[in-house]
């Protein structure tokens, strides 16, 4: 047998731009920690407890049994030129399990607070994620790109309450190939390097129904430019420390803004005005792809406007704007994917007014609550007339096309994500109202087929408006298809597939969570040997446990 070193191509380094490196030798930095004021208590110390006066705790990771990696980004590691580890228990995999603190780093715990089902909270903080520091590389243009590195499911911190700090396998999992997916989506979104299982059993009590069972634990390693959210602030003015918000609102300025320029009341009512706008265009990319955070507490809201905490999330398969994934908010619906949009504004709203004591106007922070509802409407306006085939929304009778549009994607369960991306397939030439349904829309419906009778009819009407509309463009049919198959996504992660690699992985078998991701890393293309992953949801799924619902128990 040949020596594989021999067979093995040379590694190309580009001029000028350093080569990818074990993870177990990284050099992080801290600005966070540097440059704000952390926990009082000098020594490291879990403990859960109150921490006033700080926006951080240096906190270690706890130690697991047996760690093993079961996922790796090669796709975000090339991009933070880390390399793939060499074995799955090795260095970098004790890194990546908080059995090994990288030399020179002084990992730690954010304080902040949050609205929670449109309540306060009070101190919440990182109560299982654990920021081991930040990477900054030089980009090409020769500016300074930052991500930080954080474990999740790393065990308690002081704001851990009165839970372990641990995270179990199926909600790992979850957010690992999420995250993911979501960034070949397109949407903004916080990114995950590493999947790691524990080889210890974390307790949860899945449907909070007086039976906990012991599950695999799991961490991700979760990769964003910065974990700050709206709670960072709100905690600082709740509690009146008025000083501490100034310093945070300008270290992220400094680092996350640069381009507003020198902190100041101008600038930090700048800085609201642009958080506004790119909540508005993420949240305009949830309602085009289909997605529901299902806990978008003030908390969980991304202050760069990166989707961020993937906990109960869900797709919306049946088109219903009322329906949430999350079983904590079965009765209200706050987080529905119909109510997204405004309670992205309310959200802001709260973040505005612990950012009042910087601004000091509050007719400024008005405006850009005004800024975030022209942002969303004006974005996701136009995601949709590039999802129907249109370069814009904005003729007589459009709006009377758009509600059409939803009327009839709620006359009967239609599968948002099939009717979209088979809807490019449609001839609007062969359209009539009252003839037979177009055979692309068929497998979009869960009847077992196109609707009939008065369904049939209101389809039909519609498909005629928008038919007409089309052809009123005048544009090219293979240019239509092109731009409707580049915003339309054929493979989302739906709940039941996550749900298939979670079984999997618990007994051991990782292979179907590799397959699942090498499908979503194009989720525009056509890919003939993945139709399976592009198939409506079986109708087992329906009332399966971790498929159709979830509670926030991970």
């Amino acid at each position: 047998m040949q020596n594989p070193e021999i067979l093995a191509p040379p590694r190309v380094v580009r001029p000028g731009r350093p080569p990818a490196v074990p993870l177990e030798t990284l050099a992080l930095e801290a600005t966070f920690t540097s440059e704000l004021p952390g926990d009082p208590r000098e020594a490291v110390d879990n403990q859960p407890r109150q921490v006033p006066g700080a926006s951080y705790s240096r906190v270690l990771p706890t130690p697991v049994a047996q760690p093993r990696l079961l996922a790796w980004s090669d796709a975000l590691g090339a991009e933070l030129r880390i390399l793939r580890p060499e074995h799955p228990a090795g260095p970098a995999v004790e890194v990546l399990a908080g059995n090994r603190v990288l030399p020179g780093t002084q990992p730690y715990s954010a304080r902040y607070g949050g609205h929670q089902f449109g309540n306060w909270a009070g101190q919440l903080g990182d109560g299982r994620a654990i920021t081991l520091g930040e990477r900054v590389l030089e980009q090409p243009d020769g500016t300074l790109r930052r991500w930080e590195l954080q474990l999740k499911g790393a065990g308690r911190t002081p704001y851990s309450r009165f839970a372990d700090g641990r995270a179990v396998l199926r909600s790992s999992l979850r957010e690992y190939l999420c995250s993911e997916a979501m960034h070949a989506l397109g949407v903004p979104t916080t990114r995950a390097l590493s999947l790691v299982a524990t080889g210890d059993p974390v307790v949860r009590d899945m449907f909070y129904d007086g039976n906990p069972q012991a599950e695999p634990g799991a961490i991700v390693c979760r990769v964003a430019p910065t974990f700050v959210r709206f709670g960072n602030f709100e905690v600082h003015a709740w509690a009146r420390e008025h000083d501490l918000l100034r310093r945070l609102a300008d270290w992220v300025i400094r680092h996350h803004y640069p381009e507003l320029g020198a902190p100041g009341p101008a600038v930090y009512a700048d800085w609201f005005t642009e958080i506004c706008r790119r909540t508005a265009v993420t949240i305009a990319h949830w309602m085009r792809v289909g997605f529901v955070h299902g806990v978008m507490n003030t908390d969980n809201m991304s202050i760069l406007g990166l989707t961020i905490d993937y906990g109960p999330y869900g797709w919306l398969e049946g088109f219903d704007p009322t329906w949430t994934p999350n079983t904590t908010d079965a009765q209200g619906r706050r987080y529905s994917y119909g109510n997204q949009p405004q309670i992205g504004m309310w959200n802001l709203a709260r973040l505005a007014g612990s950012l009042e004591p910087l601004v000091g106007d509050r007719e400024r922070l008005e405006a850009a609550l005004e800024v975030y509802a022209d942002s969303y409407q004006r974005t996701y306006r136009g995601m949709l007339a590039a999802k129907l085939g249109l370069r814009t929304l904005d003729r007589e009778g459009d709006d009377e096309l758009i509600a059409g549009l939803f009327q009839v994607l709620q006359r009967v369960e239609t599968d948002l994500t099939l009717f979209h991306r088979n809807l490019a397939a449609v001839e609007p030439g062969s359209v009539t109202a009252g003839g037979e349904i177009p055979a692309p829309l068929r497998a979009a419906y869960y009847d077992d087929g196109a609707p009939t009778g008065a369904h049939r009819e209101a389809l039909g009407t519609w498909l005629v408006r928008w038919a007409a509309r089309v052809r009123a463009e005048g544009r090219p049919d293979a240019e239509r298809v092109r731009e409707m198959n580049a915003v339309n996504p054929k493979y989302v992660p739906r709940n039941y597939l996550a749900q298939l690699a979670i079984d999997a992985a618990t007994a051991g078998d990782v292979s179907v969570l590799e397959r699942l991701l090498s499908v979503l890393e194009r989720p525009y293309d056509e890919q003939p040997d993945a139709e399976e992953y592009a198939a409506r949801r079986p109708e087992w799924v329906r009332h399966r446990a971790g498929c159709s619902a979830l509670s926030c128990s991970s």
